[in-house]
């Protein structure tokens, strides 16, 4: 096998590397022992640099194009090997292709969270990713520094370090930003150049140029994320106390309609409806609790004790008379007993004065099984 491999690498006077990769950025043409051959042709394609290493030392370089292997062309060879006359026969060197294209697409992300300090939410923890654009355009300095004697240098070979530099980058980048956590999404064009101007210098050391640096996204924790969800939903509803009296109303008629669950219903909503007066009170919206108090003939009623916590009682006029207050339970009794109806007058804390009970809203689904009055009545 070794003699086959010699007569066939003496047969061969062509160096060139075909690239059909799209990872690898060192190649290393393979020869019987490293010889060359005296005028052999060297082709170097476009995005590429040819290097020649003479045990362990960079040589001569050539750039793109077509060469015949001569002393005359490899001035650093010839005086390294000492060859005061020319050679003629073959020679041992290393070649190294090494491309100058362009790599894309290649992906960064943070394995742990980033903290940050932000002026509205405090200390806050982010992931992100994104990808970047590099090139070679030292490629002495890449030989030296990172591929060393390595026959087929990829960019796998490079993804740790490359995302160690990136992360390191980006965190320093996005903290001295000091930029608002909600303004971020507004603002990737400018960290994204932030960090690609940082990593320059780092990216240089080892012969490359970033290019482009993208941001793709930057997110933060699950449980943080459903608190801003949440302020924003509150956000959305405006007036929280109108919004609990919303809901309340509408509980309301539900529970009138279930004639076998008002009094828990009822007790439900009125726990309910207590808590937000509370809230209200507390967040001082004195205004609202002043629109609640009842006026004229309502007046009356307020010397009297307040509710049970949970009940929501009306006052009824029967006979002429006040009657109550009576919770929602006892209300359904007397419709169904033909001493409520439609027109009877009620009101109840929150109403600004008597009204017919067939026109208050919580109190229609009372008569909705009842037949109407009388033509006349």
């Amino acid at each position: 096998m070794d003699l086959w491999n010699k007569l066939t690498g003496e047969l061969i006077d062509i160096i060139e590397w075909t690239d059909d990769s799209n990872d690898t950025l060192v190649w290393r043409f393979e020869r019987y022992e490293n010889e060359i051959k005296n005028g052999a042709k060297l082709i170097v394609r476009q995005q590429q640099v040819a290097i020649f290493v003479n045990e362990g030392q960079i040589a001569d370089v050539f750039s793109s194009g077509t060469y015949e292997l001569t002393t005359q062309n490899l001035p650093i060879l010839t005086t390294l090997e000492g060859w005061k006359y020319g050679f003629h026969s073959p020679f041992k060197a290393e070649v190294y292709f090494i491309s100058l294209r362009t790599f894309t697409d290649n992906k960064w992300g943070t394995q742990n969270p980033v903290m940050l300090r932000d002026a509205e939410f405090g200390p806050v923890r982010i992931r992100a990713f994104g990808n970047f654009t590099f090139k070679v355009i030292d490629p002495r300095l890449l030989l030296n520094e990172i591929v060393g004697t390595d026959g087929h240098f990829t960019l796998a070979e490079l993804d740790t370090q490359f995302k160690a530099l990136v992360v390191s980058g980006f965190s320093d980048a996005i903290a001295e930003s000091r930029i608002p956590i909600l303004d971020m999404a507004a603002n990737y064009t400018e960290v994204s150049n932030q960090v690609c101007e940082r990593l320059g210098a780092d990216f240089g050391a080892y012969g490359l140029s970033i290019i482009k640096f993208v941001v793709e996204n930057i997110s933060l924790p699950p449980n943080v994320e459903e608190a801003l969800d949440k302020r924003s939903s509150m956000g959305l509803l405006g007036d929280l106390n109108k919004y609990t009296q919303y809901q309340m109303a509408n509980a309301l008629e539900a529970a009138a309609k279930n004639p076998g669950g008002e009094a828990s219903s009822a007790m439900g909503i009125g726990l309910g409806f207590a808590a937000a007066n509370q809230i209200s009170q507390a967040m001082g919206n004195s205004q609202s609790a002043n629109s609640m108090q009842p006026t004229s003939n309502a007046q009356a009623a307020s010397v009297a004790p307040p509710p049970l916590p949970g009940e929501i009682n009306f006052f009824v006029a029967l006979n002429g008379r006040q009657a109550g207050p009576f919770p929602l339970a006892e209300l359904t009794n007397m419709a169904r007993a033909g001493q409520l109806d439609r027109t009877s007058l009620v009101w109840a804390q929150g109403m600004a004065t008597w009204e017919k009970a067939g026109e208050v809203a919580l109190l229609q689904a009372l008569f909705e099984s009842l037949p109407p009055p009388l033509p006349g009545a």
